[in-house]
């Protein structure tokens, strides 16, 4: 939020304010007595409010002056409440991502519209919303290009108006945008349709709370009870939740106006024309084919794009952050300075540099972590990374007197623990990069900006500035079975890893572990001779399928 990542700027404030009183900008300059165009300035942040306008503002919103001018004091009317669950409880639908799976086989339209209906139902609850009966919550939704994303769109929709929830659709775009949205404009919560780098046939919804963070498990805790109909969890005798009725009944409205919000605050945050630069960027046939060009043009820079053309069936195919060989090659074959390939909903980048050498999350949050050390701006001096990260990274990072800690594999626990002691950036190898200043969540387009810049702050090409990152050899094997919480806890697989371990010794390492969104264990060697990392690998993989895991 604003510069300072937990700040909230005036124009923030202006914006947030307005919107969460329902006022519109020709109401709000009708009562201030200046123009549309003055009001709509200031919520850009061109021009602020004259010393007059601020005590009539302030009054307006029954709010002190120090609260509206004082970035360090964020304000969010209607607190939302965390319900309380207890100890030991685990979601059943809802993974590190929202509910995920193939659609209408593990995810169908009749539980988008549930989720809808949970949503619209929930905000409006006294103890959780914090506002008063009779609450009607503001929901927004955003979608990728993946062809069920509109049925699923809008069955979420059809569900939180039913339920008296008012829906703003933010249409085709990427999941750092409706984290950005949704807490700038104070929503009660956001919704996001996709199932980021899986095939086009998976989709996912995944909800996003009003700071623009993952929904809290105590929540989605209830969505799940309210989807196996166990009304008793909700605290609700009847059957269903109730219905709207009459003028309680939602709308559904366009927001598409959020979304080219969050296109100029991108372009906000370069310091420096691009103009000599030019960028490959592969959108993956995804949700950013548009944004990133059209952010990337604005600050100057020669744009070279390619899967860029959806069709609602080529989302992430051979394309994108988890298929850079081809967009490797384009970036070298058209010499270009450099590339940023982003996955199908955009909230993870993997860059290409000049010789056409992949750049992955690790040698990205080495670089991040150099720039903000050289501007004063690393809390803690310290890195938050997974368990997945090359154990090249760590010595790069000691190398420079930067410290790194290390956390379970997902975003969402790189975030958590940022939070917690106030890290300035962290993310994953697979390009899922959270710089704390400027965003709540991993964004792929933030990320390439943030890259591209420092390339032009040290008049230096991409390849010398992450030069000092050497990988050790990573092998990894997805395996795709039957029950991945047994595969892992199977006392003869985990006989199987120490075996290895012990052959490796000091040299690298053997890990397992789930995905948290497929049906896949993930079995990874770190271990400078690529010949026994595959042996290894087999190794355990027979060890695996003797045990009877093995989707055939």
């Amino acid at each position: 939020m604003g510069a300072g990542g937990n700040d909230m700027t005036l124009a923030e404030k202006l914006t947030h304010l307005r919107i969460t009183s329902n006022i519109s900008q020709e109401e709000l300059a009708n009562k201030l007595k200046v123009t549309r165009q003055s009001v709509s300035k200031w919520e850009s942040g061109e021009n602020s409010p004259q010393i007059d306008k601020i005590q009539e503002i302030c009054e307006l919103y029954k709010i002190s002056a120090d609260e509206l001018l004082n970035d360090k004091i964020v304000i969010h009317r209607g607190k939302k409440l965390i319900p309380s669950i207890g100890e030991g409880f685990k979601t059943k639908y809802f993974g590190t991502d929202g509910f995920r799976g193939e659609v209408n086989k593990v995810l169908t339209g009749d539980h988008a519209y549930e989720i809808g209906r949970f949503l619209g139902w929930f905000y409006a609850q006294p103890e959780y919303s914090g506002q008063k009966p009779g609450y009607r919550p503001r929901i927004v939704i955003g979608k990728d290009t993946r062809r069920s994303s509109y049925m699923l769109e809008y069955a979420v929709a059809a569900g939180i108006a039913a339920s008296g929830g008012d829906v703003s659709l933010l249409h085709v775009t990427t999941t750092p945008s409706v984290s950005y949205i949704t807490r700038t404009d104070g929503f009660d919560c956001g919704v996001m349709i996709t199932a980021s780098h899986n095939p086009f046939y998976d989709n996912g919804i995944k909800v996003i709370n009003s700071n623009g963070e993952k929904l809290e498990d105590e929540v989605a805790f209830l969505v799940e009870a309210y989807i196996d109909k166990d009304m008793k969890k909700l605290g609700i005798e009847e059957n269903d939740l109730p219905f709207a009725s009459r003028e309680n009944i939602g709308t559904i409205n366009d927001y598409s106006s959020g979304r080219n919000r969050y296109i100029a605050y991108l372009i906000s945050l370069a310091k420096h024309s691009m103009k000599t630069l030019k960028i490959g960027l592969d959108t993956a046939n995804g949700a950013s084919f548009m944004i990133a060009k059209s952010v990337f043009n604005a600050i100057g820079a020669e744009t070279h794009v390619i899967n860029n053309n959806p069709n609602g069936l080529n989302c992430n195919l051979d394309a994108g952050s988890t298929h850079i060989e081809k967009f490797a090659k384009f970036v070298k074959d058209n010499k270009l300075d450099v590339g940023f390939a982003f996955d199908g909903d955009a909230d993870r980048c993997i860059a290409v540099d000049e010789n056409g050498n992949e750049v992955d999350g690790d040698k990205i949050m080495y670089l991040l972590a150099n720039k903000l050390k050289r501007e004063d701006s690393l809390s803690g001096n310290t890195v938050v990374a997974t368990i997945m990260s090359n154990s090249g990274l760590n010595k790069a990072l000691k190398a420079k007197g930067i410290d790194i800690v290390q956390t379970k594999v997902g975003d969402r626990f790189v975030y958590e623990r940022m939070q917690k002691d106030n890290f300035a950036v962290g993310g994953e190898q697979s390009g899922h990069i959270i710089i704390k200043k400027y965003a709540t969540t991993g964004d792929g387009v933030l990320t390439a900006i943030m890259v591209a810049e420092e390339m032009l702050e040290r008049k230096e090409k991409l390849s010398k500035l992450v030069a000092p990152v050497i990988l050790l050899p990573q092998k990894i094997k997805n395996v795709r079975v039957t029950n991945k919480a047994a595969v892992v806890d199977d006392e003869n697989v985990k006989q199987a890893f120490e075996k290895v371990n012990k052959k490796i010794g000091d040299n690298g390492r053997a890990l397992l572990r789930q995905s948290g969104t497929e049906p896949v264990v993930r079995i990874m060697i770190e271990l400078d001779n690529e010949k026994q990392c595959d042996e290894y690998i087999d190794e355990i993989y027979q060890v695996i399928k003797k045990r009877g895991y093995i989707c055939e």
